[in-house]
């Protein structure tokens, strides 16, 4: 199966880099206070949505600490062991991200160097994907995975099975398209039933 997966918040630790780098900037470079956050976010523009930046200020922010994240986050607890199972059993995996290019460094390079780094396989790298269902659907996506209740949504619309990777940003989404997840073995569990399922009917 063609296995379309985000990599910050689903396969990366991202949210505990990134938030508190965020919190950081907010406090100590700009001096703004830090108010109740909104746990129910849209998009994976959290951080602005959170701090509530102006344009100016969530520029600052990423010419700063975009690089400097990249290079932090770490795999989610067993991400890598059950990507790799996924590859061995012949599925396709397309890594499908918003993380989008910068002037400040290669965006690509890092992303293929922390992919190598912690010995990640894939097959394909899709980077600065905005709509992700373009891309979903460019490359014959059979199962999607992502943390962002809009990517998930959108991918759900147009009847891809997606599931979505529990985080504090999305807990309180609810959804009868899209099943959540809590971890990476209980996405494995679920597509091999997907899997048993497909070749039971062919």
């Amino acid at each position: 199966m063609n296995i379309g997966i985000d990599i910050d918040d689903t396969i990366a630790n991202t949210y505990d880099v990134l938030f508190n780098y965020a919190q950081n900037y907010t406090i100590n470079d700009i001096g703004k206070e830090i108010k109740d956050v909104n746990r129910n976010i849209i998009t994976h523009m959290y951080c602005t949505n959170f701090h509530n930046w102006n344009k100016k200020e969530d520029k600052e922010f990423l010419d700063k600490y975009y690089e400097k994240t990249v290079l932090k986050v770490q795999p989610k607890m067993y991400a890598v062991e059950n990507i790799k199972r996924l590859k061995e059993s012949g599925d396709k995996i397309y890594l499908i991200t918003a993380r989008f290019l910068s002037d400040k460094f290669d965006v690509e390079k890092l992303t293929k160097d922390w992919l190598e780094k912690y010995g990640i396989p894939y097959d394909k790298l899709i980077l600065n994907s905005q709509n992700k269902v373009i891309a979903a659907k460019e490359n014959d996506i059979d199962i999607f995975v992502d943390d962002s209740i809009k990517n998930c949504t959108e991918m759900a619309n147009v009847g891809i099975k997606t599931y979505m990777m529990d985080t504090i940003i999305n807990k309180d989404f609810e959804s009868e398209d899209i099943e959540r997840v809590y971890s990476w073995p209980h996405l494995y569990q679920k597509i091999e039933i997907i899997k048993k399922i497909k070749k039971e009917e062919d």
